[in-house]
């Protein structure tokens, strides 16, 4: 069993951290594509706590670099985007996107100390409209062939938000398939979502997994007037991916989120729903970007950004209104009527529930059997940090990119099948394949 202390070391990410010297070796989609434009301003970016800016060269390729000039640490997020990289606005030392100084036109022409000079730089990649950073030693892997950012733009729907929370209070969110149909529940049974088989079954018995790619949570529920029983996969993926499975054949979508650490306790969530397949639907689509008769539902919409977040903070592009600071406009009300939280949408149920858990320390917890996937991520993510810790040891995830090709699972199995067996076929399928199943 892992110990309150071992798990509080996981949330420290900083550099020279052990996890957050580990997480460095793993590609991280940091941001998406249209927050930069083509030499136009820096972006503030923090990452496993160091603070950053994010900027498109006149020529379209992104950079990441330190925040703070060589010269006289001077604010890069003023810097002017021109020609090759960024200017500080202070002296006129600019920078290309591999941090090396190219000009300094306060020095004497023949000086050559420019080429001595460096900032702190990450290399960058771009794909299907996410950009993705390195911050670890030696040469980058490939991206990892993570399925939701490799299907065409119109079968997927990617969000950004800041989360007050430690990643790991975050993903352990997602890996707890017992708090769904409590948590998101309704009082009422007017909703679709009350009568799918996910609302109508009892309560879950789990087992865990440890797979290649991170841990399998499977949890087994009884069905009213059924001789089956209703299986749900989730998937924690190395080392901060969750997946979870579809919910009705009327959506039949695949969601999850990476939930990437900003410092020991904010989340960059990056939220993401596909079909393999085909494109979303345009109804789905449209009640991710506006909510639904006004309250989000699984991703933040164009409305939930507070457009008071000062330009200079980072990430304020995704600081959503749904925060401590403003109690996540929870509406007692709504609570006593309809729906079972109060609290407004879908995704703000878990951040509330999420941060306010943070809050208290972990020793107060008290950990039960449908506890069962979070202790297993725990211990597996402890092992994993202590052996790279101590001998540079590293999963297979963070050197093959095809480890990434799995995917949540939900389906009903006889009683005496085992969802290993029945249910491996189709968590683990090439990019664009269909489901193969059927969802209940």
């Amino acid at each position: 069993m892992i110990t309150v202390e071992e798990t509080e070391n996981l949330t420290h990410v900083g550099p020279g951290t052990a996890a957050g010297e580990y997480l460095r070796q793993f590609w991280l989609p940091f941001l998406g594509s249209d927050a930069v434009e083509a030499g136009g301003q820096p972006f503030p970016v923090r990452l496993l706590g160091e603070d950053l800016v994010a900027f498109r060269r006149e020529d379209g390729k992104v950079g990441l670099v330190d925040v703070a000039c060589a010269h006289r640490r001077a604010p890069m997020l003023y810097a002017r985007n021109e020609g090759c990289g960024l200017r500080c606005v202070y002296h006129g030392w600019q920078y290309d996107i591999d941090g090396q100084c190219t000009d300094m036109p306060a020095e004497p022409a023949n000086s050559r100390f420019k080429q001595h000079v460096r900032i702190k730089a990450y290399p960058c990649r771009e794909r299907n409209g996410v950009v993705w950073t390195y911050l670890g030693k030696g040469d980058p892997p490939e991206l990892p062939e993570v399925e939701w950012n490799l299907v065409p733009a119109q079968n997927v729907h990617v969000s950004f938000r800041v989360q007050e929370t430690d990643w790991l209070s975050s993903y352990e969110g997602e890996i707890d398939s017992a708090h769904a149909p409590i948590l998101h529940g309704r009082l009422d049974t007017t909703s679709k979502r009350s009568r799918t088989t996910m609302a109508r079954s009892g309560r879950p018995i789990f087992d865990v997994m440890q797979q290649d790619f991170g841990v399998s949570i499977g949890a087994r529920r009884t069905v009213p007037d059924r001789d089956e029983l209703y299986w749900r996969v989730n998937q924690f993926v190395m080392p901060f991916y969750t997946l979870v499975p579809p919910k009705s054949e009327e959506w039949a979508e695949l969601t999850g989120h990476a939930w990437v650490p900003i410092d020991d306790s904010h989340t960059l969530a990056v939220g993401f729903t596909y079909l393999p397949d085909r494109p979303l639907k345009d109804r789905m689509v449209d009640v991710f970007t506006h909510g639904h008769k006004g309250r989000e539902t699984g991703h933040p919409s164009v409305d939930a950004y507070d457009p008071d977040i000062p330009r200079n903070v980072p990430y304020w592009k995704y600081t959503t209104k749904f925060r401590h600071a403003t109690n996540y406009r929870f509406d007692h009300s709504l609570q006593q009527t309809t729906y079972f939280s109060g609290l407004p949408g879908l995704w703000v149920q878990d951040v509330a529930c999420q941060n306010g858990a943070q809050a208290v320390p972990r020793g107060h917890e008290h950990l039960t059997s449908s506890d069962a996937g979070i202790v297993i991520v725990r211990q597996v993510m402890r092992d994993c940090v202590a052996a790279y810790a101590e001998s540079g040891e590293l999963p297979t995830a963070a050197t093959d990119p095809t480890v990434y090709r799995v995917r949540a699972v939900a389906s009903l199995l006889k009683t005496d099948e085992a969802w290993v067996e029945a249910l491996g076929e189709f968590m683990f399928k090439d990019v664009g394949e269909p489901l193969g199943y059927q969802i209940p």
